[in-house]
């Protein structure tokens, strides 16, 4: 691959909902550049971007996959991401280390949730994009009235700037409404437009005419005086329009026929900006002073990059991908990690295309790139100069929401989880391990079902781990609703020294999230103080488990006021007994209930689902809160029972068509209703005889 200028490079993002055709149009992108000579396809398993066996399975991207290619005298870094929402994080990692994106429309489906979300996530990150309709060679497809439905969900500054000659089994090729030429077949042979399009070519091209001139006050004025506009004209008016953002060309073809790429290749350098040409500033902090730092995308400027992708890998280690902002990386040199203030030695550079990757001498201010082996860096981190320190924005991941309990299949797993694990939850800054401390589970967290299905299984395939999901334990907890007292007398005499401990305690609850408390109001040495300690033991032993159902004790002061002792027979293990038996009776007497952990839901969805998603939360015991408008959105909070939401993520998805999310915190404890306790009870005492 040759050497370019940052001028030269253009990075663009691939976004769209799953199964639009992303990955086939990546394909045909490199096919058309003569960087592979075989189109692979999705269902055989055989693209550059979905390499790994999880993807080829399943036949979605999981990972964000990065293919460099040279077209025309351009550098093209193309990210093609995950259409499907639980691998969100790769699409957030990838925004941010392109300047543009191609949003790919489905011709059959029209504007999905996922066209929605990837247009969302192109707005926050304020991209300049091109929109691809993809699919034309489909059935039911009429390229009119996606036009229509692009325009109206994402505003009429969409504008196509070409239409298909034919559609369906008949797509021949495309025309290019700028040259007002058609380019035919997969190589884009230039002809005449047509006889039976040439009509509906004139519209378009008016239109296109107009919204050319309405971002230009010198063209506006000779457009409305009835001055023919020439192609120069028009086309440098969208390419700056483009770039703006103030203009979203639309282009179509088919990626399986291959039809309408090299136009697409063309847009992108013609109309989508280089590094150097970007609007979006990237402005860094002096780690020290938390002074600005504004990175320049000059390849002689001080070093600023970031690294938004690490990938464990047993046998080639751990490949770091990373992204020149400013300045260059070479080969067989040091960086200095700011985010971890730390040298890390660079060894031999790398340009990875999906499984194979191209050596590289050195990386410069808009390029794209890989190293392998690095000791201290993780995703997010920033290289710099040590003697020019900065710390790039670091990436905002979503936060994990889905959790499920895991478990060793074999005692060598339960070895190995400790080191390998981690090395996961490294890779995916959307997975997160954590133990739950009601249950003692070990949690992993991900962002849906088929995330965490997809983890288990590359643990398995890189690591040889073998993990079971399940279902996480409720940390359900007992209290007592009334005060009481009780008493215990441990004694036992079988030859020699006997056993005795006599205790009287007083229990009385305490408010909710006081937790558990001992204390001793014993006068005249009734118990002789050297023995509390063991009275304490014995009590904090007891709470461990409840008499309803085994769950720990909460929210209850536990006072020890008076007992007696033998002077030979009495033991810290007597006394111990004398104190569990004491605090189980006391706990029978005080009117035991079962408490439940109450979670703070906050539910944005549209607003058209609203009366739905407030419904199905009542019917799980929810309480609602309040809701507000945000951004389009409506934010629904409520207070609900954990054991009614943990699987919210699949609920959500099935009543919003995948177009709402959620975010949920631990709030409280509450009395479960009497009605439910039983069934309870009933289920605890079930897995406690599996587990015997």
């Amino acid at each position: 691959m040759q050497s370019y200028t940052t001028e030269q490079i253009r990075n663009v993002a691939l976004l769209s909902h799953s199964g639009a055709g992303k990955t086939s149009i990546a394909e045909a992108m490199l096919f058309d550049s003569g960087t592979i000579n075989r189109l692979g396809k999705v269902d055989d398993g055989t693209t550059a971007s979905d390499f790994e066996p999880e993807e080829i399975k399943r036949k979605i991207s999981i990972n964000l996959a990065l293919l460099p290619f040279d077209w025309n005298n351009t550098k093209f870094n193309i990210v093609d991401t995950p259409g499907y929402p639980e691998f969100v994080g790769e699409v957030k990692a990838a925004l941010q280390v392109v300047e543009a994106a191609v949003i790919i429309v489905n011709a059959n489906s029209g504007i999905e949730v996922g066209t929605e979300r990837a247009w969302r996530f192109a707005e926050e990150e304020q991209l300049p994009r091109i929109i691809f309709v993809n699919k034309m060679d489909r059935e039911n497809t009429d390229f009119s009235r996606t036009v229509g439905e692009i325009q109206k969900y994402f505003g009429n500054h969409c504008i196509p700037l070409q239409i298909p000659v034919g559609s369906q089994s008949a797509l021949r090729g495309i025309i290019d409404l700028l040259k007002m030429k058609a380019e035919m077949g997969t190589q884009g042979q230039e002809a005449e437009i047509p006889a039976e399009l040439r009509k509906e070519a004139e519209s378009f091209k008016e239109k296109l005419v107009e919204a050319a001139a309405e971002q230009d006050d010198k063209l506006l004025e000779k457009y409305l005086a009835g001055e023919a506009l020439t192609a120069e004209e028009v086309e440098s008016s969208l390419r700056k329009a483009v770039k703006e953002g103030k203009l979203m060309p639309i282009l179509t073809g088919s990626a399986l026929q291959n039809v309408g790429f090299p136009s697409l290749l063309k847009a992108i350098a013609r109309f989508l900006p280089s590094p150097s040409e970007s609007n979006k500033k990237r402005m860094a902090t002096n780690p020290a002073t938390k002074a600005p730092v504004d990175t320049k995308t000059d390849e002689k400027a001080p070093l600023a990059s970031l690294v938004f992708k690490t990938s464990a890998d047993p046998y080639v280690g751990k490949l770091t991908f990373f992204r020149v902002f400013s300045g260059t990386i070479n080969s067989n040199s040091q960086v200095w990690n700011s985010s971890r203030n730390t040298v890390e030695k660079i060894g031999q550079l790398l340009l990875p295309r999906g499984k194979s990757q191209e050596n590289k001498t050195s990386l410069i201010a808009g390029e794209i790139g890989a190293v392998a082996k690095l000791s201290s860096t993780t995703t997010g981190d920033t290289f710099c100069q040590k003697d020019h320190p900065l710390l790039l924005p670091t990436i905002q991941f979503p936060v994990p929401i889905f959790g499920m309990a895991i478990s060793p299949k074999t005692k060598q797993d339960l070895d190995r989880m400790g080191g390998i694990l981690p090395r996961l939850t490294e890779e995916d800054p959307c997975l997160q391990l954590k133990k739950e401390q009601g249950t003692g589970e070990m949690l992993l967290v991900g962002m849906g079902e088929t995330h965490l299905d997809v983890t288990v299984e590359k643990m398995h395939r890189k690591f040889g781990l073998g993990i079971n999901l399940s279902t996480p334990k409720i940390p359900f907890r007992e209290t007592i609703a009334i005060a009481t007292k009780a008493e215990y007398k441990h004694k036992k005499q079988s030859g020699g020294h006997g056993q005795y401990g006599h205790v009287l305690l007083e229990l009385e609850p305490l408010p909710r999230g006081t937790g558990f408390e001992f204390s001793e109001k014993v006068v005249g040495g009734a118990v002789p103080r050297n023995f509390f300690p063991a009275v304490e033991k014995g009590v904090n032993e007891a709470v461990q488990e409840g008499v309803l159902a085994g769950f720990p004790v909460v929210d209850v002061r536990i006072t020890l006021y008076d007992g007696s002792s033998h002077p030979v027979d009495s033991s810290e293990m007597s006394f111990k007994l004398a104190s569990i038996f004491a605090v189980k009776k006391g706990l029978t007497s005080g009117q035991p209930v079962l408490l439940e952990p109450i979670m703070n839901l906050q539910v944005t969805v549209p607003e058209r689902y609203t009366g739905d998603i407030i419904g199905d939360l009542n019917s799980k015991r929810g309480k609602v809160l309040g809701m507000k408008p945000e951004g389009g959105m409506n934010v629904i909070e409520a207070h609900i029972p954990l054991a009614e939401v943990q699987l919210y993520s699949i609920d959500l998805k099935s009543m919003t068509q995948d177009r709402g999310s959620y975010a949920m915190q631990f709030n409280h404890y509450e009395e479960v209703p009497s009605y439910i306790v039983q069934k309870i009870i009933a289920d605890r005492q079930a897995q406690k005889a599996e587990a015997a």
